[in-house]
């Protein structure tokens, strides 16, 4: 019988099951949407629900080999991707006591400290991240407001290594998802214990770090009868979303840049050694491919703000695609892509640039309509406002990495789910004045994770050899010279725009979109 691979991704807005074949193929998905809770008396909070969301990942496994008729005998490896930041406690018994998704922001309070008394820049230069949604001030907050749950804590893990520990049964992570914690060093590759003993933990806390694409064990009987899967199946390290991405296109070597267009959006670039942004901007992680590293902007809310659009305002689309068995997207695209760039004046303002030392967004915003003409200031200016104030976050954040880089990309690479749309990648080339590549496997992470777990599997030598090989480009995209030179302008205007907004924000006048702890 043919021998598959799964990969099991777990992003903010939803899960998904996700088999490939040998030659990368996409054979079956299943997807089911999730949202994460807030608990009414702690401000700021979101609870990632293990129960409810393990129930959801096991359907969405079983789901995806019932849709094509695949048994859980050909099911040859697993492996699991995720979210970065979001993480889950656990006591002796291995049981969950503690998780939530990675834009928690209950630990105002202790981020505020920790940047009062310089911690924040002393886990930065050692971790490349800022405290704003990671590890060290969510658990300074569990000890100060939860003693007991804190006494608990007998293991550490991010939400992959959740998915793992779940399918396994073993505790361990990756560089890649296990950096996002802010707790790695990430010259080593390996957990920081300066970092780790700032927060409190004791001795065998935290999980061995095993690089991606390692088999770290077996689904367990326990496992098997939730998801369908087969008791015995190899387990492999996968890591997180946005590098499983880059792997997934081929991005695997130094200087490359790309747009990962997801619920949030990155744009980032690879480095052979672990630089980190002096000025306390973008982040570094570690990259899945052994020795490698790499820098992101991160985009708030692209995918899901487009997502809450068709959600509000589009169920004529929605019905549209129903009837045509289309997607919703691709149909307010088709309204979107007769608007002219700059939207016929209607602007967007939803996700600041990053800014790792001060990250406050405005409240979400569509302005300037001409409320005399309708037909050139409603719904499809809306589409495409939303597309260009994604690209012009993805611009602002080039233009960072330019600067430390001191080089220009020839070309960038755009995948994730806002890749799949003919007017976002156009309007992507023009904004940033590049070409812009698009590959075959739109959900380029489940085809990393389905990578690494066919590393484990034997199928390939290593992931860069692996990513070679199966990673195919669909379009190549050339810029508009002229749409080019007006976006530059209009992007300065929106960059002008943004900051009037976030005045409002700072005067308590409008709530912001999101804001970072210890704002």
């Amino acid at each position: 019988m043919p021998q598959y691979v799964m990969a099991v991704d777990a992003g903010t807005g939803s899960c998904r099951a996700i088999i490939f074949d040998k030659d990368g193929n996409q054979v079956s998905i299943a997807q089911h949407e999730w949202s994460h809770p807030t608990l009414p008396d702690v401000p700021g909070s979101q609870v990632f629900d293990t129960k409810r969301n393990w129930a959801l990942i096991s359907h969405s496994i079983r789901e995806a080999m019932f849709a094509k008729s695949i048994s859980p005998a050909q099911i040859r490896a697993i492996s699991a991707s995720s979210m970065r930041e979001g993480m889950v406690l656990y006591d002796k018994a291995g049981h969950e006591i503690w998780a939530c998704p990675n834009v928690d922001s209950r630990a105002a309070t202790e981020a505020s400290w920790m940047i009062e008394h310089r911690l924040a820049e002393k886990i930065f230069f050692k971790g490349g991240d800022w405290v704003s949604i990671t590890a060290p001030p969510r658990l300074l907050w569990i000890k100060r407001n939860s003693p007991d749950t804190f006494k608990k804590i007998a293991h550490l893990g991010m939400i992959s290594d959740w998915i793992l520990y779940k399918l396994s049964d073993k505790f361990v992570t990756d560089p890649s998802i296990g950096s996002s914690s802010a707790m790695f060093d990430l010259e080593r590759r390996d957990w920081s214990p300066e970092i780790t003993d700032l927060c409190g933990l004791g001795a065998g806390v935290l999980p061995e770090v095993v690089e991606s694409g390692n088999v770290i064990g077996e689904v367990t009987k326990a496992a098997a009868s939730a998801t369908g899967l087969r008791e015995g199946t190899q387990v492999v390290t996968g890591g997180g979303d946005t590098q499983l991405g880059l792997l997934g296109i081929g991005v695997t070597r130094p200087d490359r840049v790309t747009v990962v267009g997801g619920s949030f959006w990155q744009t980032t670039v690879l480095m052979d050694r672990a630089r980190i942004d002096q000025k306390i901007r973008l982040r570094t992680l570690c990259h899945v491919v052994p020795g490698q590293w790499m820098m992101e902007g991160i985009g708030f809310y692209c995918g899901l703000t487009m997502r809450w659009f068709r959600d509000a305002f589009c169920q004529s689309e929605k019905e549209e695609a129903r009837r045509h068995g289309s997607d919703a997207y691709s149909v307010m695209e088709g309204l979107a892509a007769s608007v002219p760039p700059g939207s016929n004046g209607v602007m967007g303002v939803f996700s600041n640039l990053m800014n790792s030392k001060r990250w406050v967004h405005a409240s979400p915003s569509l302005m300037q309509f001409d409320i005399g003409n309708p037909d050139r200031s409603g719904k499809k200016e809306c589409v495409r406002a939303i597309e260009e104030s994604a690209a012009y976050v993805a611009l602002g954040h080039l233009k960072i990495i330019e600067s430390i880089t001191r080089k220009h990309p020839k070309e960038v690479m755009m995948t994730g789910g806002a890749s799949k749309g003919r007017l976002w990648p156009q309007i992507i080339a023009d904004v940033l004045g590049v070409d812009v590549s698009v590959p075959v496997v739109k959900e380029s992470t489940a085809l990393g994770c389905a990578i690494a777990a066919g590393v484990g599997a034997g199928w390939h030598d290593n992931l860069q050899e692996a990513a070679d090989r199966l990673a195919r480009t669909e379009k190549r995209l050339e810029p508009s010279a002229r749409n080019h030179v007006l976006y530059e302008r209009l992007y300065a205007n929106w960059l002008q725009v943004y900051e009037r907004a976030l005045g409002m924000v700072d005067e308590g006048l409008v709530k912001p979109l999101w804001r970072a702890v210890g704002t």
